[in-house]
C-alpha cells in the first residue's frame, strides 16, 4: 500500500467536522490500508482520515497494552461515550499526549478514564469496544479529529500558550502543511 502525507495543524481539513462514510467500496478499503501503513510508518497508535486530508468519519488504531495484548481496528462512523473526566491537575508524565498532526511535541491533557466506542468496520459490520486507560485516551484523541479538534485545542494554560507559540514559530497556520512519515523528522519524535 501507500504511506500518505500527514496534515499539520492549521490545515482546514483538521479544523472542520468530517462527513459520514456512505460508500463501502474498494476506494474505502484502499484508504484504510494506506492509513494503517501511514500510522505504522509515522509511527503512531491511531490515525484519523482528516489527518491524511480526507474529511470522512473514520479512524484506525493499533495499541499494545502493558500485558502485551494488541488492540487494533478500523472505526467507521463511530459514536464515543466517555465517563466524566477527572477533576484534577494534569500529571506531566501520566497525562502526556502527542499528535501526528502537531508533530514533535507532547503536552499533558486530562482525558476520561473509560470510553465506549460503537462503530462499523470496513465491511459495514457493527462492533463495540469498552476501553480504559490509554486505549480510552486513543479513542478520545482520534474521535476529536473527526469533530475538527486537535488535542492542542483542549490544552490548559500554560500548555496552550506554548502550543500556540510553536505553531506560529513553525508557520503551521494554513492549508497544505504536511509531513511525510519515513522522510521528515521532528525533534522530540512524532
Amino acid at each position: 500500500m501507500t504511506v500518505l502525507p500527514i496534515r499539520i495543524s492549521g490545515d482546514p481539513v483538521l479544523h472542520s467536522p468530517a462527513a459520514p462514510v456512505t460508500q463501502f467500496d474498494d476506494e474505502l478499503r484502499t484508504l484504510v490500508a494506506d492509513m494503517i501503513d501511514t500510522m505504522h510508518a509515522a509511527p503512531g497508535v491511531g490515525l484519523a482520515a482528516p489527518q491524511v486530508g480526507v474529511p470522512l468519519r473514520l479512524f484506525v488504531y493499533e495499541y499494545t497494552d502493558g500485558d502485551g495484548l494488541v488492540h487494533s481496528g478500523t472505526a467507521i462512523n463511530p459514536v464515543l461515550l466517555v465517563s466524566p473526566p477527572p477533576v484534577a491537575d494534569t500529571d506531566d508524565d501520566a497525562d502526556e499526549e502527542g499528535c501526528l498532526s502537531f508533530p514533535g511535541e507532547r503536552f499533558p491533557l486530562l482525558r476520561s478514564a473509560d470510553a465506549l466506542l460503537t462503530a462499523v468496520d470496513i465491511e459495514g459490520k457493527p462492533f463495540e469496544v469498552r476501553a480504559s486507560g490509554w486505549l480510552a485516551r486513543i479513542f478520545q484523541h482520534e474521535y476529536d479529529h473527526l469533530d475538527g479538534y486537535l488535542y492542542v485545542d483542549r490544552l490548559e494554560y500554560p500548555y496552550s500558550k506554548a502550543a500556540t507559540k510553536i505553531a506560529r514559530k513553525r508557520s503551521w497556520s494554513g492549508p497544505g502543511s504536511s509531513w511525510m512519515p519515513g522522510v521528515d523528522t521532528f525533534d522530540g519524535g512524532a
